[in-house]
């Protein structure tokens, strides 16, 4: 975790303030996009697992509890039963039973399907494709377009904005959209994206590091 200046909650966000910030930042998101490039050029189906159950655990909750509730999880990961799963999870996370199931069901699924080879899925699918098994496969629970886009950024796949509430509340401060509720299905999901990657361009900030940007201006914090 690395701890940055934050907007107060006072003061408005504006493109301004936005440019300014990503002066002080860039150099930390640049190397946590490179730590999730990383991810993907060791090529360890193990890893990838871990990092899609960390966003199972972030749906509806925060990246700590998601970091809390993989680490507590890591040993029994790829063989804990569900049970095993939930009784590990307990302290560490809000829903342990059906967050294990998520874990546990996924992982069979993925298991029987491909051998638990995610990457190799992965690279027969292009850029939305991706996104789109993540999130409409059954058998794969617990990621919508938000949990789907953090999984493909975690493990330094580009292209993807995490429209959570941060990056929402950012957009509706900046006008840009009415409201900051999710986006509701898909084509609103790739709507709003478009609008925060036009906001990227028109600041001339890498798309992938506007996501940290807005994140940490908020939380001051760049996590993952």
């Amino acid at each position: 975790m690395e701890l940055v200046e934050k907007a107060s909650k006072s003061e408005p966000i504006t493109e301004a303030l936005i440019r300014s910030h990503y002066k002080n930042v860039a150099e930390s998101a640049r190397l946590r996009l490179a730590e999730f490039r990383a991810v993907w050029a060791r090529g360890d189906d193990k890893e990838l697992f871990g990092e899609m159950a960390f966003c199972f655990f972030t749906g509806g909750c925060s990246a700590k509890m998601g970091i809390r509730s993989l680490e507590a999880i890591r040993p029994l990961l790829l063989t804990g039963t569900e049970k095993q799963l939930a009784k590990r999870l307990v302290g560490a996370h809000r829903f342990p039973n059906a967050r294990a199931r998520y874990v546990f069901e996924t992982r069979e699924f993925l298991k029987q399907s491909c051998g638990l080879a995610i990457r190799d899925t992965l690279l027969k699918l292009d850029h939305e494709g991706r996104r789109e098994w993540l999130v409409k496969e059954k058998r794969i629970k617990g990621l919508a377009y938000k949990e789907a886009s953090h999984f493909l950024r975690n493990i330094g796949l580009s292209g993807y904005g995490i429209l959570d509430k941060h990056i929402l509340n950012c957009l509706a401060e900046l006008k840009l959209i009415s409201d900051p509720k999710p986006p509701k299905n898909g084509k609103e999901y790739q709507r709003v994206e478009n609008i925060l990657k036009n906001l990227a361009d028109r600041l001339n900030i890498d798309f992938d590091e506007m996501d940290l940007v807005l994140w940490s201006l908020k939380t001051g914090e760049i996590l993952k």
